[in-house]
């Protein structure tokens, strides 16, 4: 596990219940976005679009904002989503409303709720909830990462050209040459890996790669709500962190890489060609 990733003062006593009391305003949050699925939220413009976005976003802010404020009053808030960089010292909620928001407006499944804790930009515990099928992902810094309770660990697969990878789409808006990168590293891990996704949201690729399921996520650029959570998940679930030539990761990084020990190798070596 990347040293910017591990707490420096070992596991505090209250953080376990903490995690335990953001489950549930995040698993609330949950259910008033699963009574909001269900139809296609039809748009004709952009403005229609982040409108709709925002509906979403607001109707699960409203559960999740007062109860995670009332756990750490002085906690700051990252009001948005899509930020990215280092956070200033302290306390922070980085939270994502509805991770895979579009996936939500098209009726699609892939979308989640996340809630993460920082301190001094390190995860300290997040939940990432998926309301449509009950699951909720967790990790403690320091004490391991759950499924439902059960421990998950990621998997063994020792060869990337026997293993399912998996990549995020770039950002709206962003730079040009980080999508031509993106493009270029699609195209070297098809060469290279058994298999390659391409979806969003990253969160849940990421909760794939600790389970098991997903051998390597990468991703270049992206925002801390989107790689905060699967990166505690990952690293508590025994994978190996870093950004994309194996540096070690932080959120000041401008690329990410998440796998298996066993093909992380690999994956950065793919990725640096």
């Amino acid at each position: 596990m990347s040293e910017t990733l591990r707490t420096t003062t070992g596991l505090a006593a209250s953080d376990a219940d903490l995690l335990d009391r953001t489950s549930l305003a995040v698993r609330e949050a949950g259910a008033v976005l699963r009574g909001r699925f269900g139809q296609v939220v039809h748009h004709r413009t952009r403005e229609e679009l982040m409108h709709a976005l925002a509906a979403n976003d607001d109707a699960a802010l409203a559960v999740l904002r007062p109860r995670l404020t009332a756990l750490r009053p002085n906690a700051g808030w990252v009001e948005d989503e899509l930020d990215g960089g280092a956070l200033p010292p302290g306390e922070w909620w980085v939270v994502d409303p509805a991770e895979g928001n579009v996936n939500h407006l098209h009726a699609l499944p892939d979308w989640a709720v996340t809630a993460t804790l920082v301190r001094e930009n390190r995860p300290v515990l997040t939940v990432v909830h998926l309301p449509l099928t009950g699951e909720t992902y967790t990790a403690l810094a320091g004490a391991g990462a759950w499924l439902d309770g059960k421990p998950l660990r990621v998997s063994r697969t020792a060869e990337l050209g026997l293993g399912i990878v998996a990549t995020s789409q770039a950002r709206p808006d962003e730079d040009a040459e980080v999508v031509r990168r993106i493009g270029s590293s699609i195209t070297a891990m098809l060469f290279d890996a058994l298999v390659v996704r391409t979806a969003v949201p990253a969160t849940l690729h990421l909760a794939n790669v600790a389970a098991g399921r997903i051998d390597a996520f990468w991703q270049f650029a992206g925002a801390r709500a989107d790689l905060l959570p699967g990166a505690l998940l990952v690293t508590e679930a025994g994978g190996r962190v870093s950004d994309a030539e194996g540096r070690p990761w932080t959120p000041r990084s401008e690329s990410f890489l998440a796998g298996a020990p066993g093909v992380h190798a690999e994956a950065v070596a793919t990725l640096s060609r």
